[in-house]
């Protein structure tokens, strides 16, 4: 068995989605003045490797704490476009991959983003779904869809309506993944697991994918 750390580290002046406050880290406690550590961490519920809930972007949308726990578990597998020159994945872009995608719960959009971290490129231009694909893609049952970019909307999106199509099925979006390059099998199990608060909108997650060897 083969286990591959998929997330960005959290730290304090970490790429955030335009807009948003960086995580704050303030030591609360030492080993030397109370005999233990403790951080104080503030920070938004979207912070770097995060999944998103329908509730994030639907009024009637389910939070993450509503779904059963299997919803962050099970077969993945890799569309990858790290290669191609593309700025847009739409249906024409996909159809090729349908079987593919028929024998999967999540698929992850490899666009080779995520080696953009940290510079001021990651925030642009990186390859986004379109609407059309977006509805194609309810067809499956999937349980969820992730991206080594900020987001799968394009970054100028103030509707986010790949967001809206995708979580109406309670399809859960995953953003900000890493280190995809280290997946050598087709097929593998994708662990997301997000802390369990009441009413997430989001979390951040450690996300991890289990290849068996």
């Amino acid at each position: 068995m083969k286990v591959t750390d998929l997330t960005h580290v959290i730290y304090s002046d970490m790429p955030v989605f335009p807009g948003t406050e960086q995580p704050v880290f303030k030591k609360a406690n030492t080993l030397k003045n109370d005999g233990f550590q403790e951080n104080k961490i503030t920070m938004y519920s979207h912070t770097g490797t995060h999944i998103d809930a329908p509730a994030h972007m639907l009024s009637n949308g389910l939070y993450l704490d509503d779904l059963d726990v299997e919803h962050f578990i099970g077969k993945a597998t890799i569309l990858d476009f790290s290669n191609e020159k593309i700025s847009l994945i739409d249906l024409n872009t996909l159809k090729p991959y349908e079987e593919k995608i028929r024998n999967v719960e999540f698929i992850i959009i490899k666009t080779g983003w995520s080696d953009y971290w940290g510079d001021e490129k990651y925030y642009k231009d990186f390859p986004s779904l379109s609407e059309k694909a977006a509805e194609w893609l309810l067809e499956f049952d999937l349980k969820g869809i992730g991206i080594d970019a900020i987001s799968i909307d394009d970054i100028n999106s103030t509707t986010f309506e790949v967001h809206k199509i995708l979580l109406s099925k309670e399809i859960i979006i995953i953003e900000n993944l890493t280190n995809l390059d280290s997946i050598s099998k087709e097929y593998f199990t994708l662990s997301i697991m997000p802390l369990k608060n009441k009413k997430a909108d989001g979390s951040p997650v450690r996300a991890i994918s289990i290849e068996n060897i």
